[in-house]
């Protein structure tokens, strides 16, 4: 069975198709198994061209990446599809799923219907570098929206009547950072993130800015204190436009939208998928290495949608930058490894 999902059309950004889904009966008896890789890359890969120096392949153009994340894991899943195929190697039930727009908020993994999937036991999602390293936990994520409405006025001729929400902006991110709670946060024994990563706003010089779209995000691995960011961002906004008034002691206005974007996760180490990808990295002669992640992964809303995932490499390095890389020799155990997985041969 092979068909396309309508993810795209529950998109917040639309898009030209679904996430390809291809299933597999497999050996009866045997618990089907999910073989997944995004396939989508980011802006700054558009206009790369591969090129191989030795044991290396980079862009030849130095002002884009390679898009190694996630060409070479949708090679890797891809290349055991077809390895069974052209082999006629024995097999579990199996599910090939290939998602498409991880990179603008795992849309893809989190709309995708699981009865589609075939209800699959274990995932492998391939989306990572070294192949010895396997994911088994990630950082959750709030989105947030906020917009600051101000009041407009002539910059030159009457600047006192108007509230600048580029002002209020500034106020509000200062104090974020003044007190810790913008980029790297330490609270006690708590530990998260935060980024204001887009300021929209203003159209000419000698008008008061009157309304400004801010986007930011907020991650840690702990919901609660997840939330807490949230809510200290939320309320530095609504400080910081108490804090600005015009002659007549009239005051903008705040408006903040935040939705999880995905939620955090950890498997534990007995779990089948996290013992069978240690298995199938042993017969590389790799040693493997559990790690948990501070970005997002489709795994995390694979495992909460109750679908145990587990993420491994492929060979992409230093992806969502210009120096992005694929290592060719870790490439290959990544395609080993996703067509020992696949076949359920770990063991072996």
């Amino acid at each position: 069975q092979m068909f396309l999902d309508d993810v795209h059309r529950r998109s917040p950004i639309g898009g030209q198709t679904g996430s390809l889904i291809v299933k597999l009966p497999g050996k009866r008896g045997r618990p089907r198994r999910l073989m997944m890789a995004h396939v989508d890359t980011v802006p700054i890969c558009v206009g790369c061209r591969p090129v191989r120096r030795g044991g290396v392949i980079r862009s030849a153009d130095p002002s884009t990446a390679l898009g190694a994340d996630n060409r070479s894991g949708a090679a890797a899943v891809l290349t055991a599809a077809l390895e069974i195929q052209r082999r006629g190697l024995e097999h579990p039930p199996l599910t090939f799923f290939f998602p498409v727009q991880e990179e603008v908020g795992l849309v893809g993994a989190r709309h995708v219907p699981v009865s589609r999937l075939g209800r699959p036991v274990l995932g492998f999602n391939f989306d990572g570098g070294w192949p010895g390293q396997v994911v088994i936990g990630a950082t959750g994520a709030y989105r947030m929206t906020i917009e600051i409405h101000g009041i407009a006025s002539h910059a030159g001729v009457h600047p006192e009547h108007g509230v600048s929400a580029i002002a209020v902006a500034a106020t509000a991110i200062s104090q974020l950072h003044r007190d810790g709670w913008h980029g790297l946060i330490r609270k006690g024994a708590q530990r998260g993130t935060s980024n204001i990563g887009i300021i929209e706003g203003g159209s000419a010089t000698n008008v008061v800015t009157p309304y400004v779209k801010i986007r930011a995000e907020a991650r840690s691995h702990n919901p609660p204190f997840r939330k807490r960011i949230c809510n200290t961002i939320i309320k530095a906004f609504e400080q910081a436009v108490e804090a600005h008034s015009n002659d007549t002691r009239q005051r903008g206005r705040v408006e903040v939208h935040a939705e999880l974007d995905y939620e955090s996760f950890r498997l534990a180490r007995s779990e089948p998928a996290v013992q069978a990808a240690e298995q199938a990295i042993a017969t590389l002669g790799v040693t493997s290495q559990q790690v948990v992640v501070n970005g997002g992964l489709d795994a995390n809303w694979l495992t909460a949608r109750k679908i145990p995932t587990v993420t491994l490499g492929a060979g992409q390095h230093q992806a969502h930058t210009v120096e992005e890389s694929l290592n060719i020799a870790d490439f290959e155990n990544g395609c080993r490894l996703a067509l020992r997985l696949a076949t359920a041969t770990e063991a072996a």
